[in-house]
């Protein structure tokens, strides 16, 4: 996965605020993201946390946490029913962000 931030590193950020949206953000990379909070104060000129940050540099609406946290929530049934397992929630994230923020 670490190709995956190598030429985005923002995008780390909005991984793991999906993540954090849905309640399965780990303590190391909230603690990592929480370290970073100067170097993205001076790059984006936005104050706050680390997840005030990421929102405010990609513009999402107030609510947005709380719906992502429904969409996990109302899939993971469908998921396991579908697959025979229970859903991941980094992979959920990463679909998540992919689909939604991320530009090619």
């Amino acid at each position: 996965m670490s190709d995956r931030y190598t030429d985005q590193p923002f995008l780390r950020f909005v991984d793991a605020w999906v993540l954090k949206a849905i309640g399965h953000l780990d303590q190391a990379t909230d603690d990592y993201c929480t370290a970073m909070v100067p170097n993205l104060e001076k790059s984006f000129g936005h104050k706050g946390s680390w997840a005030d940050i990421v929102a405010k540099q990609m513009k999402f609406a107030p609510d947005l946490a709380a719906q992502i946290q429904k969409i996990w929530t109302d899939g993971q049934a469908r998921f396991a029913q579908a697959n025979g397992e229970a859903a991941d929630p980094v992979q959920f994230a990463i679909l998540f962000v992919d689909r939604n923020f991320r530009r090619t």
